[in-house]
């Protein structure tokens, strides 16, 4: 994952057209040159340091204050749609209103500490915000760890995690607050906020059919609780969703390939998504993130298209 910022920022020079560049000459993702502030990059890398650490000491959270949702201008770096990363092409969703996924959260920390987000504010990893690749930049979001029901708002101002089953990576005082550090990863449940209308959030539906994967993002709208910390939730359960069908024979099709590579337990599951009823193709419940990436390239080898994560209490 951290890796893959790297690779963002050689291949998003289109991000920043004809607008011009500031002296320390950023790239269009965001991320800058080492501020003079930060050590000298490591030999033949970008950063300081070749892998992401922490601060030795966890700083007092109660003395860093949770952002306020305020209405923010787009910015002017960042937003650019569709981009592509990796192979792989993204939109920029218009605004965060309405915007509800649920799936595995990870965080950055000290690597990038200081360094230019990619709507060109200095990456703060004190600071309580969020990479995302298609919430709109700045937004404001309301993220759930649902293993443990911790809660905290975020300002997504960054693009990431370029890795398959990750759908935001949070700052570091995030993550240590949400629980998140020093596991490395979480399900997590991310609710978009309309700063304009804090009694306005996205709906308690189960996980999207198409969340924030490539070119494939779906937003639902609603009107309810955005500013107040959600109940408590049960525990919630991993899966790896092969694909979701409108006809039947096709899900089984699908469940008897992934049976015969004797992967795990394979679910056909009913649901009804827009007033449409799918089959939903699942692999799980798995044991962790570990267990999902571990089992992600063995589905991807069956042909079957790219399995993304769900988390379904």
């Amino acid at each position: 994952m951290k890796a893959a910022r790297a690779a963002f920022a050689l291949t998003l020079i289109c991000l920043s057209g004809c607008v011009h560049r500031p002296a320390t000459r950023p790239h269009p993702t965001g991320e800058s040159a080492a501020p003079a502030h930060a050590p000298a990059r490591a030999p033949g890398g970008r950063y300081a340091q070749d892998r992401d650490s922490t601060p030795e000491q966890v700083p007092d959270l109660d003395k860093i204050p949770e952002p306020a949702p305020k209405p923010e201008p787009p910015s002017q770096y960042g937003n650019k749609s569709p981009y592509s990363v990796l192979g792989e092409s993204y939109r920029v969703l218009t605004s965060a209103n309405g915007y509800f996924e649920r799936g595995l959260a990870s965080w950055y920390g000290n690597k990038f500490h200081g360094y230019m987000t990619s709507n060109f504010e200095r990456y703060d990893m004190y600071a309580y915000t969020a990479a995302s690749k298609t919430l709109p930049l700045p937004s404001y979001v309301r993220v759930t760890n649902l293993e443990n029901s911790r809660s905290v708002i975020v300002r997504v101002n960054d693009r990431g995690p370029f890795v398959s089953n990750r759908i935001i990576d949070l700052s570091y005082v995030a993550a240590v607050k949400l629980g998140v550090w020093p596991k490395g990863t979480a399900m997590v449940e991310v609710r978009g906020i309309d700063p304009a209308h804090l009694d306005r959030s996205a709906p308690d539906h189960r996980t999207p059919e198409h969340g924030a994967e490539p070119i494939r993002n779906t937003v639902v709208s609603t009107r309810s609780s955005a500013a107040a910390a959600p109940q408590k939730t049960p525990k919630p359960a991993l899966y790896l969703q092969v694909g979701a069908f409108s006809e039947r024979p096709n899900a089984e099709r699908a469940a008897a390939k992934v049976r015969a590579a004797h992967l795990g337990d394979v679910q056909v599951i009913e649901a009804q998504v827009n007033s449409k009823t799918v089959q939903r193709v699942r692999l799980g419940p798995l044991k962790d993130a570990d267990d999902a990436d571990r089992l992600t390239p063995r589905l991807r080898d069956l042909g079957l298209g790219e399995p993304r994560v769900a988390v379904d209490n």
